[in-house]
């Protein structure tokens, strides 16, 4: 794998960074529930950091409207959403177009519960705020490869968005080289976040090696495979949108926290987050992208 790649610590925005963040995470936003107004807002304020971003939609919008059927289970009857709704936006590639990298993040969560908002601040404002942050760095370094930018919907129960991506995608499936995948990346108190995908694609553990040696964040690899005795939740293979694409066999690379106290809680508020953790990992999550759009070829 090559080590060309630009040296040094990616600039960001942490302004844009922490307003993303913070007014995804809003009460205003209540929690982003599919289908809710809140849900609503969030894909307006998509759409307008998109096109401020100037992200090339694919067509005319980058909204792309779903309905789905959840299946009864868990003692809940089956449910069906009329409308949900992906982001899409795209950065074509200056010497290999026709080769993609998907960067997603899911901007659903839980919404109201029993008379509670569940913010979902890091799980997954933050995702969605680093995206962009990616997203904005490329449009001032153009990338090698077309790097497609994806928020999902209706993440949180099934990877529903992702599923509908994968089935009805604006490009050709098959010219996907690699998934780079954000959920939860701004809360830990050991200074530390997971890389998960390398089990199933070794040549990533170069990837990720190379982008730990430009931050001061601790980068783990792991939960990627169930070891003998750990618990059933350990391995993280279908704990997010990377699952989709990890079943068409595409290479994913997924950044995250270990669940924290506040996971799927009404206390994963804005002012948990630790911004300077958040930073550094975005600025990690910046450099993991362009050492991949560097070397996409060797995972072929």
């Amino acid at each position: 794998m090559s080590s060309a790649v630009p040296a040094g610590t990616p600039a960001l925005d942490s302004a844009a960074l922490i307003s993303d963040l913070r007014t995804l995470s809003s009460p205003a936003f209540a929690g982003r529930d599919v289908g809710s107004d809140g849900n609503r807002l969030a894909q307006e304020y998509i759409k307008r950091r998109f096109a401020e971003i100037d992200l090339a939609p694919f067509g005319a919008s980058y909204l792309t409207p779903f309905a789905f059927t959840r299946p009864a289970r868990n003692g809940e009857a089956a449910k069906t959403y009329p409308s949900a709704a992906n982001l899409i936006g795209h950065i074509r590639g200056s010497v290999n177009p026709e080769r993609y990298m998907v960067v997603s993040a899911h901007y659903d969560h839980l919404g109201v519960r029993d008379g509670k908002v569940y913010p979902g601040a890091d799980d997954n404002a933050s995702g969605v705020a680093a995206m962009l942050a990616v997203a904005a760095h490329f449009k001032k370094h153009p990338p090698h490869n077309t790097i497609v930018f994806a928020a999902f919907d209706a993440e949180e129960g099934g990877s529903d968005g992702a599923s509908y991506f994968i089935n009805s995608a604006p490009i050709p499936i098959k010219q996907v080289a690699v998934n780079l995948n954000f959920d939860m990346v701004s809360r830990n108190d050991n200074n530390e976040i997971f890389a998960a995908g390398t089990s199933y694609t070794p040549a990533l553990k170069q990837v990720v090696a190379m982008a730990a040696a430009t931050s001061s964040v601790k980068v783990r690899l792991g939960h990627d495979s169930k070891p003998a005795g750990a618990a059933p939740d350990y391995d993280w293979t279908t704990q997010s949108d990377h699952v989709k694409f990890h079943e068409r066999g595409i290479p994913f690379l997924y950044f995250g926290v270990e669940d924290h106290a506040d996971y799927h809680k009404p206390g994963d508020s804005f002012e948990k987050i630790n911004p300077v953790f958040y930073a550094e990992v975005t600025r990690l999550l910046i450099s993991a992208a362009e050492i991949l759009d560097r070397n996409l070829g060797t995972l072929e």
